[in-house]
């Protein structure tokens, strides 16, 4: 038997049983977070976007965690995708994937970060939103495909957290 043949005997089911692991470990995931709650519906009817950029939605995992991300429902799915910022919330309209939409009173901060989930870019340079759905604490990546949108919708969103308990106590009135 010559040396190329050992190679190929040896490798092919050397990858095999790695692609096995990477599944099972995915499907074990999926067990594991089958209590996350079901994303809120886009509503029907939304403002006029305040800022909406163009990038990639890179995932979302548990806050604080970025190594983590949240595999059920799509969440995990790295996409390009179209971020809006309405009044009633954030929208992610990925392509190839469902929609994301956060309601304005899950939304917790915004910040920047140079990586989460795989995805690691050059110092803050890409936009994290921490939110809440259900009781668990979590962190949405997305990087904008200009760098001049990153800070519109850093400023937009800080604007939004910080009007949210106002305009949820006025909206109660």
């Amino acid at each position: 038997m010559d040396n190329q043949t050992l190679t190929v005997l040896i490798t092919v089911p050397l990858i095999v049983v790695v692609l096995a692991m990477i599944w099972l470990g995915w499907r074990n995931r999926l067990r594991r977070q089958a209590d996350v709650e079901r994303l809120p519906a886009v509503p029907e009817q939304l403002t006029p976007a305040t800022v909406v950029a163009d990038g990639q939605y890179v995932a979302t995992t548990t806050a604080g965690d970025w190594l983590d991300r949240i595999a059920v429902q799509g969440l995990g799915i790295r996409t390009n995708a179209e971020l809006s910022i309405h009044a009633e919330g954030v929208l992610f309209d990925r392509s190839g994937a469902a929609p994301v939409f956060i309601p304005r009173s899950a939304l917790a901060d915004t910040r920047e970060s140079s990586g989460m989930a795989g995805k690691f870019v050059e110092k803050d340079g890409l936009l994290v939103i921490s939110w809440s759905l259900g009781g668990r604490e979590l962190d949405t990546g997305f990087r904008s495909r200009h760098a001049a949108d990153k800070q519109l919708l850093l400023e937009a969103l800080q604007e939004l957290i910080s009007a949210a308990p106002q305009a949820d106590a006025d909206s109660g009135k």
